[in-house]
């Protein structure tokens, strides 16, 4: 193959395409209703998911969505706010509880459009009573960087807050309720999905405090009080509160994966998809991974050359480092390492969302000269993968796609 580099950001970009809101939502719309339609929602795509919305829908629309600061999209009817992720601010405070009191009110007839995607945990930022935005800033800031994984990071999310983990479908009864959510979870969990504002919530507040306590975050007492209290409760399978919410999953990594997968094909490179859920620390991960191409290359198993090993899902990084570089990054330096310059074997890893962390890159290229020249073990030490692949020219740089079906990783063994 002339350039491993263009064909592995072929399939990224293939694998993206395959989640773009414009692309998948609109079959997924319900009969407009005999009331009003109220649009709200929140994440990485929701700007994009209200444009699909307004360019599908027949018939009077309004409402209002959050995103992150620069991921807007050109709408005319639904508004749109952005706020700050990972860590919230006051503007997803206020859209959050904006969001709340345009919902409550409402009647039989009238019908909720709720727009979800991965992101939205950080900009419906509105805590629960007795807690302040500070508390909830604090907590959410220590869980990104204690190697929690989403689902954990979420059930405390959901217990800190006055709209997720199904409270604000509980707030917009007798309304019905519709939400259109786009997966940026392993297993593509509905209720974990931006902490799950329309879905009901399995998980306790019992639950929450321990995850505080494994991983010892230092909580204010005042938030401790509050997840001891019955009150911080979130509603529970079989609530009436969900008789007429319907959720509806629009878009999910499996389908990207399989996107990426025809398109390598039709390139003559056999696909092999190891999963869409993968999970556990990046730099693990990446080991793992580099073993399986590793034994491609040698052995031919699991699968002979040319190959792509393609997968999706989330890892985490525990910080232990001042360094740069966000999970997709750490990944890569980790699977480079352990590669050690094998000839043959090229790699890209990269959020779906275009942005890798909080850095400007989505992720990074590998090839064998990647490390050449560098420390590769100190930087990785530091949590400082960043530099590396700004040294080596491997940054992947897409800015914001406005979706997010979370973590892309391909693997090309010639």
């Amino acid at each position: 193959m002339r350039d491993p580099r263009a064909f592995l950001e072929r399939l990224f970009k293939t694998a993206i395409d395959a989640a773009r809101p414009e692309e998948r939502l609109a079959a997924f719309l319900p009969e407009p209703p005999r009331g009003r339609t109220l649009v709200v929602g929140a994440g990485k795509a929701a700007a994009a998911m209200a444009a699909a919305v307004e360019a599908a829908w027949e018939g009077p629309l309004d409402g209002l969505v959050v995103t992150r600061y620069d991921h807007c999209a050109p709408t005319r009817r639904i508004e749109v706010v952005e706020a700050s992720h990972p860590i919230p601010d006051a503007a997803g405070e206020t859209a959050a509880r904006r969001m709340l009191q345009a919902v409550r009110g409402l009647g039989a007839d009238d019908l909720v459009l709720c727009l979800i995607s991965g992101g939205g945990s950080a900009l419906l930022a509105a805590p629960a009573p007795g807690l302040s935005l500070d508390d909830k800033r604090a907590i959410n800031k220590a869980l990104l960087a204690s190697g929690a994984d989403i689902a954990e990071m979420n059930c405390v999310r959901k217990h800190l807050s006055a709209v997720k983990g199904g409270r604000l479908a509980a707030a917009a009864a007798p309304a019905r309720v519709v939400s259109l959510i786009i997966s940026d979870v392993p297993g593509d969990d509905l209720s974990v999905i931006a902490s799950g504002p329309t879905t009901p919530d399995s998980t306790t507040s019992a639950e929450a405090l321990a995850i505080l306590a494994r991983y010892q975050i230092a909580a204010p007492e005042r938030v401790l009080a509050h997840l001891r209290d019955p009150a911080s409760e979130t509603p529970k399978p079989g609530d009436a509160a969900f008789a007429r919410v319907e959720n509806r999953l629009i878009a999910a990594p499996i389908l990207s994966l399989r996107a990426a997968a025809e398109a390598a094909r039709a390139a003559g490179v056999t696909p092999l998809i190891l999963g869409d859920a993968l999970e556990g620390e990046a730099r693990e991960v990446g080991k793992a991974l580099a073993g399986v191409a590793l034994s491609c290359r040698l052995h031919g198993e699991p699968a002979r050359p040319p190959v792509v090993l393609l997968s999706g899902g989330e890892t985490t990084v525990t910080v232990r480092g001042k360094g740069r570089g966000g999970r997709n990054a750490e990944f890569a330096l980790a699977l480079a390492l352990t590669l050690n310059g094998a000839a043959g074997i090229y790699a890209l890893a990269g959020d779906t969302d275009g942005i890798d962390g909080s850095e400007d890159n989505a992720g990074a290229y590998v090839a064998p000269g990647t490390l050449a020249g560098r420390d590769g073990r100190a930087r990785l030490d530091a949590n400082d993968a960043y530099s590396v692949f700004e040294a080596s020219g491997g940054l992947v740089v897409t800015g914001p796609t406005l979706t997010n079906v979370n973590d892309f990783r391909a693997i090309l063994v010639m």
